[in-house]
């Protein structure tokens, strides 16, 4: 039984079980239902609503107000569906989708891994964790063109100087972590930099802005597949575990949905 309970789609199906059950009672209705009730709870929840933003409670005046802007959503709602203004929205589409995949994955937004899935998630990724490369490099940019940047990392290497064009970004870094470079420069550029060899104008390596020319004056690569305990980074470990755990349930709550439907495709 516990292992059921952990399954995602069984915390799917309970969290969706109860939102349709909170919407029935709250905004479920006939279309041709031309009668509105706010009970006691409704009013309660408006105040409610009110307290948590103001922190206080709303006077007799507020909660007037609030009651009639409820009543005149509630209106607006019912008649816009009577028009079917919800059919073949986008917007609309959008929004439901993304209430779905909050019901996938609601269950694991605060979760706390043991320490046992912890550590067996490290020991599965420890890669991921190992130190940085550290570089210390010169860039040159030349735009877009691959082919002008590739000739002038060749006239460079010559010892001539192709006119460089104007960035906002460092024209050398020293002892910089490969991380950091990544911020800079993008993650692409900074893992191109691993396999080029030092003391000659390489590449060229691509970046978001363009082509560049780098020349590597030195590098340190880690010696270890990990350099970080798993204790100096438990906080980081905790997310990406919690990021991963979140995706992988959102997939097996849509395909168990998806296995339910026929799918058939025109193409043109």
């Amino acid at each position: 039984m516990k292992s059921l309970l952990r399954e995602p789609l069984v915390h799917f199906l309970i969290a969706g079980a109860a939102l349709f059950a909170f919407s029935d009672y709250y905004g479920g209705f006939d279309v041709s239902d031309r009668e509105i009730t706010l009970d006691e709870a409704q009013v309660a929840r408006l105040a409610d609503q009110w307290q948590q933003t103001w922190r206080r409670p709303p006077s007799p005046q507020e909660l007037d107000g609030l009651i009639r802007d409820d009543i005149k959503e509630e209106v607006y709602f019912r008649e816009a569906l009577r028009l079917g203004l919800d059919a073949d929205d986008p917007i609309i589409r959008r929004r439901l989708r993304t209430k779905m995949e909050f019901l996938a994955t609601a269950q694991v937004e605060n979760a706390t891994p043991t320490d046992t899935e912890l550590t067996r998630y490290y020991t599965e990724h420890k890669a991921r964790y190992a130190a940085d490369p550290v570089y210390s490099f010169d860039q040159r940019y030349y735009g877009e063109d691959e082919a002008a940047a590739r000739a002038a990392v060749a006239a460079l290497n010559t010892g001539k100087s192709p006119p460089v064009l104007l960035i906002p970004l460092p024209a050398a870094m020293d002892k910089t972590p490969a991380s950091a470079i990544a911020r800079e420069f993008g993650d692409g550029f900074a893992e191109s930099l691993r396999p080029l060899p030092t003391g000659k104008w390489s590449g060229p390596v691509q970046s978001g802005y363009g082509w560049h020319a780098i020349r590597i004056r030195a590098t340190s690569a880690p010696s270890t597949p990990s350099t970080h305990p798993l204790a100096e980074i438990v906080q980081q470990v905790t997310n990406d575990w919690r990021a991963d755990t979140k995706a992988k349930r959102e997939a097996a709550a849509y395909q168990a949905l998806l296995d339910g439907y026929s799918i058939r495709i025109a193409k043109p």
